[in-house]
């Protein structure tokens, strides 16, 4: 059983000030938010676990909050993306 954990500081003015995701065998066994908008960000913590990374990627990747051009849910979706290669 391949296991990863990613911490990622996200970038381009979110909310959120640190990521942490672990990774097992392609999926995402548990993410964890550390600032921004509670409630939000650990409903989409509850909701990608158990999801192969890839899945993660294309329904999060590309959301946008306020015109920022990114979010937070975007800023996940790139840090799995960089932890893939």
């Amino acid at each position: 059983m391949e296991k990863k954990r990613i911490v990622y500081t996200p970038q381009g003015g979110v909310c959120s000030r640190m990521m942490i995701v672990d990774v097992a065998d392609g999926k995402v066994e548990q993410a964890q938010v550390i600032g921004g908008c509670d409630g939000n960000l650990k409903g989409i913590c509850s909701l990608i676990k158990g999801l192969p990374v890839e899945e993660v990627i294309h329904r999060l990747e590309g959301i946008d909050c306020k015109g920022k051009g990114t979010s937070c849910p975007d800023q996940m979706a790139r840090a799995l993306k960089e932890s893939i290669g």
